[in-house]
């Protein structure tokens, strides 16, 4: 059974930072594009980022390249998104995506595993 875990979220002042990062169990890790969608109330879950499987090539939203970084520790079945510069966008919840999806993996229809969100509050 999949299962995946995150945490790191929280209330940040306007630029500041935060990690989140994103346990898993229960797939073979190393072979799963792993990617961060977010969800503000009242609006559709959103692509954030995606670290692919092998060689690992990054994808990120207009909107946060630049303040974003996602990486992934195959050794510890972890993937991070360090996320600097942080602007209020409406408490959005965070949300970690396991899948083997089209190369960029940019459509959360794709994923078909999904952890439980961790909230991330900037205030201005």
């Amino acid at each position: 059974q999949v299962h995946l875990a995150e945490s790191g979220g929280g209330l940040v002042q306007t630029g500041g930072s935060l990690r989140l990062s994103c346990a898993a169990s229960g797939l073979t890790f190393s072979l799963y594009t792993m990617s961060w969608f977010r969800q503000a109330p009242g609006k559709e879950r959103e692509f954030v980022a995606a670290i692919r499987w092998s060689p690992g090539n990054t994808f990120y939203a207009d909107s946060v390249k630049g303040r974003f970084t996602i990486s992934r520790d195959n050794a510890t079945n972890t993937v991070y998104l360090q996320m600097n510069s942080l602007k209020p966008e409406g408490t959005p919840v965070y949300y970690c995506a396991a899948d083997r999806p089209s190369y960029t993996g940019r459509s959360a229809s794709e994923y078909a595993y999904w952890g439980q969100g961790t909230q991330v509050t900037v205030s201005s």
